[in-house]
C-alpha cells in the first residue's frame, strides 16, 4: 500500500494512458465489425463510417457503457484475496491493458478481425494465474463469459438468418420488389428505432440516473421507432428510382431504399459495440483508479468517474480512424458478397445481442456476434455464397487471440513488476 500511495499519480497516467492505448486498439481493430457491413455493402463510405462511428460508438460508451465494465473490473478475478497486496493487482491491470493493446495492433495491421473481448480477458487471467495463482481466478463467470462467446454468434447467425429470409419473401421474390420495398422497409426502420430503444433505455441507461417505468419504457421506445419510421420515409422519398439502373442487376433500386435502412442500423450498431466493448479498455482502468484513489483499498463497489468513459470512447474513435480500414476490408468485403439487404439483417441480429448482453453485463464478443451474423445472411443463400477460405483463417486467429493476450500479459506484468522495484 505504501507504494501505491508514494506513486499515485504515476500509476494513474500509466492506467490512463495505457486504456487510452486499448481502446485504441478496440477502434482500430473492433470497430471495424460495427462498420465492416455497411461500408462493404457500399451503403456508407470509409468516411461516413467513420463519422456515424464517432458519433455512436462515443454515445453508447458513454451512456450505456457501465454495466459491462463492472464485470470486466469485479468479475474476472477475486481481488479480495490481493487485499494485502493490491499493488499486485494493480501492476496486473496495467500489464493487461498493455497487453491486450499490442496484441490489437499487431492484429489491426495485418487486417486481422479478432476479439478484444478475448484479447482483455485472456490477458487478465494471464497474469492473475501466474502473479498469484489459479484459485484467484473466478472460473465460474470466465465459463458463463465463454459461454456467450459460443451463444453469440448462434444467436446473431439464427436471427440474421431469419431476417434475411423475410426480406426474400416480401420482398426480393415479389412480383414488383420495388414497391414491396417502399410499402416494408419503413415497418423495419421501425423495428430498428424500436428495438435499439428499449433495450437501451431498459437496460443500459440505469446507471446514468434513467429510471423509467415499464409503461414509459416501451411509450418511448414506441414513439423513437416511430420518428426513425418518419425520417427514413422523407429520405426513401427523395432517392431518385431509375428502371435503367435495374438493368444489369435487377434490385439495383431496391438495394437505394435499403442503403437508407443500414444508415439506421449502423447507428444502431455502432451504439451497442460501444456499450459492450468500451468496458475492454475501461474496466481494468477503472480497477485501477479505484485502488489508488483509495489508497490501496480494495473497495468492491466504487463509482466509475465519466472522464474514464470519455477517455474510453476517444480512443475507439481515434484508432477507427486511424488504422479501421484494412478489418473493414476482410469482414466487409471477404467473407460473403453484402449488399444493402444482406448487411441490414446482419447488422441489426448484431446490434441487438449485443446491447442485450451490454444490458445484462455480460462482456460478449462482438467480433464473434458479427461475424455469425454475416454467416446466418451467408447461409440464407447457401454454402456456396460463403467464402470458407477467409472463415477458417478468421477462425485461427480467434483461437489465437486468447493465449496471446496471456502471454503478452505476463511479460509486461513482469517487466512493471521489476520496473516499480527499481523506483
Amino acid at each position: 500500500m505504501e507504494f501505491i500511495t508514494e506513486h499515485a499519480t504515476l500509476l494513474i497516467i500509466l492506467a490512463a494512458v495505457f486504456g487510452l492505448f486499448m481502446a485504441w486498439g478496440i477502434g482500430a481493430n473492433d470497430v471495424a465489425n460495427a462498420m465492416a457491413t455497411s461500408v462493404g455493402a457500399k451503403a456508407l463510405t470509409i468516411k461516413q463510417a467513420i463519422v456515424v462511428a464517432a458519433i455512436f460508438e462515443f454515445a453508447g460508451a458513454y451512456l450505456a457503457g457501465g454495466n459491462v465494465t463492472a464485470t470486466i473490473r469485479k468479475g474476472i478475478i477475486d481481488s479480495t484475496s490481493l487485499a494485502d497486496t493490491p499493488e499486485i493487482l494493480v501492476f496486473g491491470m496495467l500489464a493487461s491493458l498493455l497487453a491486450a493493446g499490442t496484441w490489437l495492433l499487431i492484429a489491426s495491421a495485418k487486417g486481422w478481425p479478432v476479439s478484444t473481448t478475448h484479447s482483455i480477458i485472456g490477458a487478465i487471467v494471464g497474469f492473475a494465474v501466474v502473479g498469484v495463482g489459479t484459485d484467484i481466478v473466478e472460473w465460474g463467470q470466465i465459463g458463463e463469459i465463454v459461454v456467450s462467446w459460443v451463444l453469440s454468434p448462434l444467436l446473431s447467425g439464427t436471427l440474421a438468418y431469419f431476417l434475411f429470409r423475410s426480406v426474400q419473401k416480401l420482398i426480393l421474390n415479389a412480383d414488383n420488389p420495388l414497391n414491396s420495398a417502399r410499402r416494408y422497409v419503413p415497418f423495419y426502420i421501425f423495428l430498428v428505432g424500436f428495438i435499439m430503444s428499449l433495450v437501451t433505455i431498459s437496460k443500459g441507461l440505469k446507471h446514468v440516473g434513467l429510471n423509467l417505468s415499464t409503461t414509459q419504457t416501451y411509450g418511448f421506445s414506441f414513439l423513437i421507432g416511430l420518428i426513425a419510421m418518419a425520417i427514413g420515409v422523407f429520405i426513401i422519398g427523395r432517392i431518385n428510382f431509375s428502371p435503367d439502373d435495374d438493368a444489369d442487376f435487377r434490385f439495383t433500386n431496391v438495394e437505394k431504399i435499403f442503403g437508407v435502412l443500414m444508415v439506421f442500423t449502423a447507428c444502431g450498431m455502432a451504439f451497442a459495440h460501444g456499450s459492450n466493448d468500451v468496458a475492454n479498455a475501461i474496466g481494468p482502468f477503472a480497477a485501477v483508479y479505484s485502488i489508488v484513489s483509495s489508497g490501496g483499498e480494495l473497495a468492491q463497489t466504487s463509482a466509475l468517474p465519466k472522464w474514464i468513459l470519455l477517455i474510453g470512447g476517444v480512443g475507439i474513435v481515434l484508432g477507427l480512424a486511424m488504422l479501421g480500414r484494412k478489418v473493414i476490408a476482410t469482414v466487409g468485403k471477404q467473407i460473403t458478397q453484402l449488399t444493402p439487404s444482406r448487411g441490414f439483417a446482419a447488422e441489426l441480429a448484431a446490434a441487438f445481442v449485443v446491447v442485450v448482453a451490454s444490458g445484462t453485463g455480460i462482456p460478449i464478443s462482438t467480433t464473434h456476434t458479427l461475424v455469425g451474423a454475416v454467416l446466418g445472411v451467408g447461409m440464407a443463400r447457401g454454402i456456396g455464397a460463403l467464402n470458407l477460405q477467409v472463415i477458417g483463417k478468421i477462425f485461427m486467429s480467434w483461437l489465437v487471440t486468447l493465449p496471446a493476450g496471456a502471454i503478452l500479459s505476463i511479460f509486461f506484468f513482469y517487466l512493471i513488476k521489476n520496473g516499480a522495484g527499481l523506483l
